[in-house]
This record gives C-alpha cells, structure tokens and sequence, in this order.
C-alpha cells in the first residue's frame, strides 16, 4: 500500500466553514487523478455531557443542510490554534451553559477521510453542574434538555439523533460507562 503522490493543489472556493480544493495526484500505478475533491472543514468537538444528577445533556436545534430540527449532543468548531478540551469545555458552556468537574478525550475520528480532512475531538464530561445561561452565536437557537441514561441509550438504538459522529460519540461514552 502507498500513499498518492500530491502533484499540484488549486483552491476552488474558500470560506470561513468549508474550503474546496481540488488535487492533481499520481496514483501508485502511475495513473493521474486530476479531478480529485478534498473540503477542508474546521475540525470540530463533540461532547457527551453527563451533569452530577447523571442525566445526559442533549439539544436540538435547526440544521439547515438537512432541512430539520435535529436531536444531537452539543459540539462545536475549534477555533484556529486552539487545544480541543479547551474547545470542548468552551462550545460546552457557551451552548448550554454547564461546566464539568471531570473531561476525558475518548475519540478522534474523520467524519469522511476519502474525501474531507477535518478531525472530530469526542469528549465525555461528567460532574455537570450549570454555572451561567446560554452565550449563543447569532445564528445558533439552541433548546438543552436532560433525559436520563436509560432514555438516553433508548434514543440512541431507536436512531433519534440525527449526526452520525454524535451517534459515534455517545456508543463510545455509553461503552466507557458500560452501558452497553
């Protein structure tokens, strides 16, 4: 197995959320792919957040690709340069408005490395405890709610959240956990 050999790289589109460029490659049987897309997202963090109660924090909200009101863990864009439990605790208390007492890294994982390069940061926080109301950007209208582990898992195998890296997310934790 060999990696492709990069010939050349042009930006088609870039833009605070996605970048589209396309590469010139030589493949390993010599063969050239000039038509090869790569987005470059921002890589982003996921966050299983369980609060000192042992309830599960989870929030719906819009997502406009999709077209639906989605049900989904928080998570959030790092910024640049930026560590990711840093980011983590950061989109934590500013989506919800909880802080945690206890922050484990239990994933890293690309959402699809065939054809974009951004890495997901899956935490699982536990000792929840709201310390502030929500801090939302313009454009984020956020409803949090808690639900207990067992309604939890219940939405998870019935297939009620709708990212599949936040699936991924929380089938991590709840095996941490030995929920399953």
């Amino acid at each position: 197995m060999q990696k492709w050999k990069l010939l050349s790289s042009e930006y088609i589109c870039r833009a605070p959320w996605a970048t589209l460029r396309r590469d010139t490659c030589e493949l390993p049987n010599g063969k050239i792919n000039d038509q090869y897309y790569v987005l470059e997202y921002p890589n982003w963090v996921n966050m299983v957040g369980i609060t000192e109660d042992n309830k599960l924090l989870v929030i719906k909200q819009y997502r406009h690709a999709a077209g639906e009101i989605i049900l989904e863990i928080p998570a959030g864009t790092m910024e640049a340069g930026e560590e990711p439990q840093f980011a983590a605790e950061r989109e934590m208390l500013e989506e919800t408005g909880y802080a945690f007492s206890k922050i484990e890294k239990i994933a890293e994982l690309y959402a699809n490395p065939a054809t974009s390069k951004n890495i997901t940061h899956t935490y699982l926080m536990q000792g929840g405890k709201k310390v502030q109301e929500q801090d939302l950007d313009e454009s984020e209208d956020i409803e949090v709610f808690l639900v207990s582990m067992e309604e939890a898992k219940e939405l998870l195998l019935q297939n009620k959240f709708g990212q599949a890296l936040q699936s991924s997310a929380l089938f991590y934790a709840f095996h941490k956990l030995k929920i399953f």
